[in-house]
């Protein structure tokens, strides 16, 4: 790697140790050029949410738009994810429509935009984080339609978990994802509760819904696992059975994520990285519903090309002993752009 490169990403790398270890525990399961995109990828994204969050949106925006074009052209600005990011557009070939979507979630949450139902909701998770789920799937080499189809909902079911997991920390920024017509049908009036929100059983119950919801969303992306190089699959099978533990997490709780946020313990996540690097369990044959419409115009943007190189399998044997090390930082902590987004 050149030298100049391999400095951008240890940038990128040092950037994402200070918020989003999870991802980079999981990604020591990926092989090492898988990785490295990865880390370049996350890193932009990151730098991404944190401009929308530090600055003025609009501005922010705009500037973000700015780089992704002169990134997309071939001339990064002058920063280390830039130009990590720049080389990976470039080197796997990622549509454009992909980032762009991301962007596209950055400004929905600017304008405070409400979602009446699951549809709108899943719309927004498209963005956000299917969006990052199939730039993930592209850089492992993944170019078919149906395979994309699957790492775009896999994306989307981890988003609608981050969501059941931070109605409090969301609705005390003055931000509502649930459904307002599963409120309303609960007994709940939206604006009413986000000036004051508590937790009862009515709103509970609306959590609950959520997390059924991404449940289905998450066989569907699990079950696109099988069509990534084997190199690949215990990475991604990690961060899916890591997601859906928060769900669960969150259920043991009472769905109650408004008085307090729902953690996995480092125990239990080193099971379930045990279990992924394993190979997983062997669900039972299922019929699976279509992946959601509304990831649809992520697979337009694929462009009509032959399928990018397999990745080569990687080591796992030290797995345990580093994801246990990097747990033993990140007691508690969870990062910005741990999203969704590792598949």
């Amino acid at each position: 790697m050149h030298a100049e490169a391999a400095e951008d990403l240890a940038r990128c790398q040092r950037l994402l140790r200070d918020g989003s270890r999870s991802f980079l525990a999981a990604s020591r399961l990926l092989p090492r050029e898988v990785a490295r995109a990865a880390c370049a990828l996350y890193a932009f994204c990151r730098v991404a949410d944190d401009r929308v969050d530090r600055d003025d949106t609009c501005s922010a925006l705009a500037d973000l738009h700015e780089r992704l074009q002169r990134i997309y052209a071939g001339d990064p600005s002058p920063s280390a994810a830039d130009r990590a990011f720049a080389a990976v557009v470039a080197h796997y070939r990622v549509p454009r429509a992909w980032p762009l979507a991301l962007l596209d979630g950055f400004a929905w949450d600017a304008q405070g935009r409400q979602y009446e139902d699951l549809a709108q909701l899943r719309a927004y998770g498209a963005r956000v984080a299917g969006s990052v789920g199939a730039m993930m799937a592209c850089v492992m080499g993944v170019r078919s339609p149906g395979d994309l189809a699957r790492a775009c909902e896999l994306g989307v079911a981890m988003q609608m978990t981050n969501i059941a997991r931070d109605v409090g920390e969301d609705a005390r920024l003055g931000r509502l994802y649930l459904p307002r017509s599963w409120m309303r049908e609960a007994g709940i009036d939206p604006d009413a509760w986000l000036a004051e929100p508590v937790f009862d059983a009515k709103l509970g119950a609306v959590v609950a819904r959520l997390l059924d919801a991404a449940e289905g969303m998450y066989h569907g992306g699990a079950s696109g696992i099988a069509g990534l190089p084997p190199g690949c699959r215990p990475g991604i099978r990690a961060a899916a059975l890591l997601y859906a533990d928060i769900g669960r997490a969150v259920r043991r709780r009472g769905c109650d994520s408004v008085n307090a946020r729902a953690v996995v313990p480092p125990a239990r996540k080193l099971q379930l990285v045990a279990l992924a690097a394993l190979g997983g369990q062997r669900e039972a044959a299922r019929r699976l519903a279509a992946p959601p419409p509304e990831i649809g115009f992520l697979l337009d943007a694929l462009p009509p090309q032959a399928s990018m190189p397999a990745a080569d399998a990687g080591p796992i044997h030290t797995l345990l002993q580093i994801f246990e090390k990097l747990e033993r930082r990140d007691r508690g902590h969870a990062g910005v752009f741990e999203t969704s987004s590792i598949v």
